[in-house]
């Protein structure tokens, strides 16, 4: 049974949320191959993985999805990050820097120094 890993779970509407401010507007394809690429293979979400994340932020007005023919039958559905996704992006930013703070100085802190404090 693979390990589920909440980091990357959790991490998933905050890289595309990222990706769709910094960069422009994507579908869902591209920004797949965007987190990969761009967290070294480090992270990955499949194409269709994405989607649920998709609907989720399009219901809480932080996306939204327009589509766009590319070819005589080909028809692309790209999403545009809003103003509510914008200001949930800021407040998922802030959070994953306190919470990276945190669990840093608990990995950085020398436990020798608090048993000589107790």
């Amino acid at each position: 049974m693979a390990e589920r890993n909440s980091f990357k779970s959790g991490s998933c509407e905050l890289v595309v949320l990222y990706i769709l401010k910094h960069y422009g507007d994507c579908y869902a394809y591209q920004i797949s191959q965007y987190i990969i690429r761009l967290s070294g293979g480090a992270l990955s979400f499949p194409e269709g993985s994405l989607y649920p994340a998709f609907y989720k932020m399009i219901d809480h007005g932080y996306i939204s999805d327009y589509k766009q023919q590319t070819g005589k039958r080909l028809v692309k559905v790209y999403y545009h990050i809003e103003p509510a996704g914008e200001k949930r992006l800021e407040q998922l930013l802030m959070n994953y820097y306190q919470i990276t703070e945190g669990i840093e100085k608990i990995l950085q802190f020398d436990f020798t120094r608090l048993e000589e404090n107790e």
